[in-house]
């Protein structure tokens, strides 16, 4: 008797196989190509190609892309803090810190949003929400540590641009 494992479950491995191949690998491939191409060009790059096929999936699923003025605000500001700062002073700040290390401090951001929502909304931080962030950050370290971190005359800014990129995410 063979069992047909569920659609859900498919689409859940997909997703953590995305996750951690695909998003876990763009660190080291956007430290390689920043050697050859400015950082911010780069950036650009990557979200046109992807507004580009939104779009063209939004089309042909028949989606209604129609936004209001509160909507567009909302996303424009968003979008600055994301992809703008976020992830295009990210970029360029790999030039200056090893990639492993830039995807340790962003798995920091967790904690950022705990702390904002702390801060901004008053919500209470629970216990669960501070281990599940503990544990978080342990296993990214466990994936990307390394004997020896490789640090340049530039490190120290590159590492508060990303803490600024990781706060800036945080926000959005």
């Amino acid at each position: 008797m063979t069992m047909a494992i569920p659609r859900y479950k498919i689409l859940i491995l997909l997703s953590f196989f995305a996750i951690y191949v695909i998003w876990g690998s763009t660190y080291l491939l956007n430290k390689i190509v920043v050697t050859e191409v400015s950082p911010l060009l780069l950036a650009s790059i990557r979200f046109i190609t992807a507004g580009v096929l939104m779009v063209i999936i939004s089309y042909l699923l028949k989606l209604n892309l129609r936004v209001n003025r509160v909507q567009f605000r909302n996303s424009v500001i968003a979008g600055f803090l994301f992809l703008g700062f976020g992830n295009g002073v990210f970029v360029w700040a790999l030039k200056y810190v090893d990639s492993g290390f830039a995807a340790l401090e962003a798995a920091t951001q967790p904690l950022f949003v705990i702390l904002l929502m702390r801060m901004i909304h008053g919500t209470k931080i629970k216990t669960k929400s501070l281990f599940g962030v503990v544990l978080g950050i342990i296993g990214m370290y466990l994936l990307v540590s390394q004997d020896t971190l490789s640090f340049n005359e530039n490190s120290f800014i590159g590492i508060c641009m990303i803490l600024g990129c990781v706060l800036s995410w945080s926000y959005a």
